[in-house]
């Protein structure tokens, strides 16, 4: 099997990127406060396994930063 670089993300982190997706304003902007406060809300994520995730997205490239703030990669309110 040929493998393209990329691997999947994990069940609970595909559900993570959805809720952030989907609690982000129009700009699709979010501070990590902010994140960490929707995977609580959304997914029951404590504090340690919201950043860890975070940290998953942000080095996948799903998430990015800029001036401190979380932005969604590919985000476009619909």
């Amino acid at each position: 099997m040929v493998s393209d670089g990329t691997s999947p993300l994990t069940p609970l982190a595909q559900e993570a990127l959805d809720a952030l997706t989907a609690a982000a304003p129009s700009e699709g902007e979010l501070t990590y406060e902010e994140a960490y406060t929707v995977l609580k809300a959304e997914e029951d994520l404590e504090r340690p396994t919201a950043k860890d995730i975070v940290e998953r997205l942000y080095m996948k490239g799903h998430l990015y930063e800029v001036e401190g703030k979380l932005r969604l990669t590919d985000y476009g309110p619909e």
